[in-house]
């Protein structure tokens, strides 16, 4: 019996800690109460095959077009194969996916070929699923901590994981482990306006990059086109363009149409810029999100939380278009991986958005998020218990040489803390700064700004950190990795877009790997 720790409690965390509680011995730290992540917040659904006119082959296809030629095709054909199986453990996990006379119901989203997306609630597919299983893990053998923030992989002397580093109220503590499995999301709060909770600040990440797992893919970092443009950036979910709203500016005109033939239900990245630059067209200003047409009862009945945050902030969706701007959303990058969640660390796995296999490429496809997470939590639970494989290297690498590889430079806890003439990182500034230059639309000069700016600071030292502290020390590193990868990238591909650069070059759709020296 492994003792395995599970750091993060979003839909990737949960499955892996009910599933391994099986025949291990299991430890879920969360640094909030239990299921509060992405996957809590998630509105859109989850997309998988279960309608006869359609089929894997076609999710495939899809899933290779958004992702801007820099998919690695295995990890999609193993991500859109388990789809239909991972559905039904869900459902086994007291999931209850709406229905329609009996029949699932199936919504359509940006890029996607058939109506695929299965959804809780009309939009509140996120709640539904982290609620079961919040409601499964609590049942099962499961050590669960919360407000318990994971701070350093411990690594014995062959560079095997051997332990996690916790801190809590009660200080800091190390907990024994065989085996560590990241699940603890993306970073969304490295910007300004994100749909993000406060707690993805990325500390499965920097954990992994402490710990000198590779990191790969982080300069694509997806931007949701519709965030309500109030404070908040509450997610305005792909689902309402997909029934039918448009984007119109404040002339009252469709522009889409002149972007992409897709029009709104053009993949992600290209529906953001366009709005970006209808913005830009209009001193800055909001666009609209038009669902008027939709009528409100249609609009109570499929989208309940989206109309009632609405209402909230004064808004009708039904009866006047809202203002609507992107913000981020997803990171495409993360701890590189096997088709197990396998790291370069043996011992070392990463699930759900902290880990990247090369499924989603430069552009993740609509609600293949939620679905990737179950997956590989599934596929993680298959080797668990069995040691690293020998000279353990990963195929992607193999099959995508990389582009680049990056060393960032090895800076001890220590040096860290005493690091002379630097300030003590601001995470508003940082975020402003990420936002204004690392953002939807990036360029040389933006770049090096960045990264001069992020050089000159520093974390709080090490010995007086707060649950806050920690959260800054790791999204700067993360936000210098993200700017080296996206000067590196001489391209505009899926998520990342070069003003400089504004082609896609064939010979760069290969990945960008970044490690600590």
């Amino acid at each position: 019996m492994a003792k395995v720790v599970v750091v993060g409690s979003g839909i990737a965390g949960l499955v892996t800690a009910v599933r391994a509680s099986a025949e291990h011995e299991v430890t879920l730290i969360t640094k909030d109460v239990l299921g509060e992540s992405n996957t809590h917040y998630a509105q859109g659904g989850i997309a998988a095959v279960t309608s006869t006119d359609d089929t894997i082959a076609e999710h495939i296809a899809d899933t290779l077009v958004a992702g801007a030629g820099l998919c690695w095709q295995p990890a999609v054909e193993m991500l859109c194969e388990h789809g239909p199986e991972s559905l039904n453990e869900l459902i086994q996990f007291g999931v209850d996916f709406d229905r329609k006379q009996g029949e699932l119901s199936r919504g359509l989203e940006a890029a996607h070929s058939h109506a695929r997306i299965l959804h809780v609630g009309g939009d509140a597919t996120g709640a539904g699923i982290s609620n079961a299983l919040v409601q499964t893990v609590k049942a099962a053998n499961v050590r669960i901590l919360e407000y318990t923030l994971a701070t350093e992989v411990m690594l014995d002397d062959a560079g095997q994981v051997n332990g996690l580093e916790i801190y809590s109220s009660d200080g800091m503590h190390v907990i024994p482990a065989d085996v560590v499995v990241l699940a603890s999301g993306g970073a969304g709060q490295l910007f300004r306006h994100t749909t993000n909770p406060a707690v993805t600040t990325g500390d499965g990440i920097a954990l992994a990059y402490r710990a000198k797992a590779l990191l790969t893919d982080l300069e694509f970092y997806q931007f949701h086109p519709t965030a309500l443009a109030v404070p908040g950036s509450f997610l305005i979910s792909e689902a309402v363009r997909g029934e039918g709203a448009v984007l119109i500016n404040n002339k009252g005109e469709r522009f889409m149409q002149r972007v992409h033939p897709l029009a709104e239900l053009a993949p992600r990245d290209v529906v953001a810029r366009g709005i970006q630059q209808e913005m830009m067209a209009q001193g800055g200003d909001p666009v609209l999100l038009d669902a008027t047409a939709l009528g409100e009862e249609f609009l109570n009945n499929r989208f309940p939380s989206i109309m009632a945050y609405c209402r909230k902030v004064g808004l009708n969706m039904a009866a006047k278009p809202i203002p609507v701007t992107p913000a981020a959303h997803y990171w495409m990058g993360g701890v590189a991986t096997d088709l197990f969640g396998r790291t370069t660390v043996p011992g070392l796995f990463a699930v759900g958005e902290v880990g990247c296999n090369g499924a989603h490429g430069a552009n993740r496809l609509a609600s293949n998020s939620l679905l990737e997470s179950i997956v590989s939590a599934d596929r993680a639970i298959e080797v668990l218990d069995q040691p690293w494989p020998e000279g353990f290297a990963l195929d992607r690498l193999k099959d995508q040489p990389p582009l680049a590889t990056i060393e960032m430079p090895s800076i001890s806890r220590m040096e860290e803390d005493l690091q002379p003439g630097k300030h003590v990182v601001d995470r508003v500034e940082l975020q402003t700064l990420m936002w204004d230059l690392v953002g939807l639309a990036r360029d040389h000069a933006g770049l090096t700004k960045a990264q001069h700016e992020l050089n000159l600071w520093r974390p709080v030292a090490r010995a007086s950190r707060t649950f806050a502290d920690f959260e800054d020390a790791n999204l700067l590193r993360l936000a210098r990795a993200m700017v080296a990868a996206a000067l590196a990238r001489l391209e505009s591909r899926g998520a990342h877009f070069r003003l400089d650069h504004p082609e896609t070059n064939p010979d760069f759709a290969r990945p960008i790997v970044v490690k600590k020296a």
